[in-house]
């Protein structure tokens, strides 16, 4: 899906969306942060900032030239642990001395399954992860997040990454990586998990909320609209593949170019990773099984 052209933020000015909510994009636009990372300002007296973004000192000094009167920054909270959202949480908490909340380091919150891949080390992954970054305070699906004028509940979301959280404030939600309204999320094993993927998905669809905050891009303001969208896109791209696969065994970079035939080159490894992580799902589901050893180059055919 391309990005539309309507989303056009003055990138490092904090722009109100709500009463007690604000967003400064980062200056880190590129074919997988879309315009920039968003770093979401919550509150009007204690701050929380969410996912202050990449290194980057004129995105720090944005952050902190947003703090208002009577303003101090509370709380720093990651969704995830990948380059564009967690890096600049060091640097915001030695200017602030606010404490760090995540579901954990990097590599929490993976299935057994990929798990299990990560050790073999056989199928690659590992795009643009923190893997230093580790928080004050590790939380964990169902805990509440507060200060004095408002409060996040704490979703676990894993698919896009085993540690991402969604926030839910209210009837609104924060949704990172897992739901954008610019284009779907990747999802790279072992990191990402397609089957979490989609059971997050699902978890998502059971509260009735007003609008999501992504991580990049604008406002979603048809949360329900955009959930099945999405789920109906992956379960397009899974009917896709056991179509091709009629046809003969594949690998995953066969079946991305087939598929994906929309996909510029730049973003063709992109689209392998996603349908790399359909074939495992589809592994786990008994439709399909893998000649020989798993791997990312590996062939597969139905089952």
């Amino acid at each position: 899906m391309q990005p539309p052209d309507d989303f056009n933020p003055v990138i490092g000015a904090p722009e109100p969306l709500l009463p007690g909510l604000r967003r400064i994009v980062a200056p880190n636009p590129s074919p997988m942060t879309y315009r920039g990372t968003n770093t979401y300002l919550l509150g009007t007296s204690e701050i929380a900032v969410i996912d202050p973004g990449p290194q980057s000192a004129a995105h720090l000094d944005a952050i902190l030239g947003a703090l208002e009167s009577g303003q101090k920054i509370t709380h720093i909270i990651v969704t995830h642990a990948h380059l564009d959202h967690s890096p600049l949480a060091r640097a915001l908490q030695k200017a602030t001395g606010a404490e760090t909340y995540a579901f954990g380091p990097a590599h929490a919150g993976r299935s057994e399954i990929m798990q299990a891949l990560a050790r073999t080390g056989v199928v690659g992954g590992g795009e643009g992860i923190d893997i230093d970054f580790a928080p004050d305070v590790e939380v964990k699906d169902g805990d509440v997040i507060h200060a004095a004028d408002w409060q996040l509940d704490v979703i676990h979301t894993p698919g896009h990454i085993g540690n991402h959280i969604c926030l839910g404030w209210n009837d609104h939600c924060f949704t990172a990586d897992h739901v954008m309204g610019w284009a779907s999320s990747l999802v790279s094993p072992p990191d990402g998990d397609l089957t979490d993927f989609m059971a997050s998905c699902a978890r998502l669809q059971m509260r009735g909320w007003q609008a999501f905050f992504p991580g990049h891009g604008e406002m979603i303001s048809d949360p329900k609209a955009r959930l099945n969208w999405l789920i109906a896109h992956r379960n397009s791209r899974e009917a896709a593949i056991l179509e091709v696969l009629q046809g003969g065994d594949a690998d995953a970079h066969s079946l991305a170019r087939t598929i994906y035939t929309d996909t510029p080159d730049r973003l063709m490894n992109a689209a392998a990773r996603n349908v790399l992580a359909h074939l495992i799902d589809l592994k786990g589901k008994g439709l399909v099984e893998v000649i020989g050893k798993l791997s990312a180059e590996a062939l597969f055919r139905l089952k």
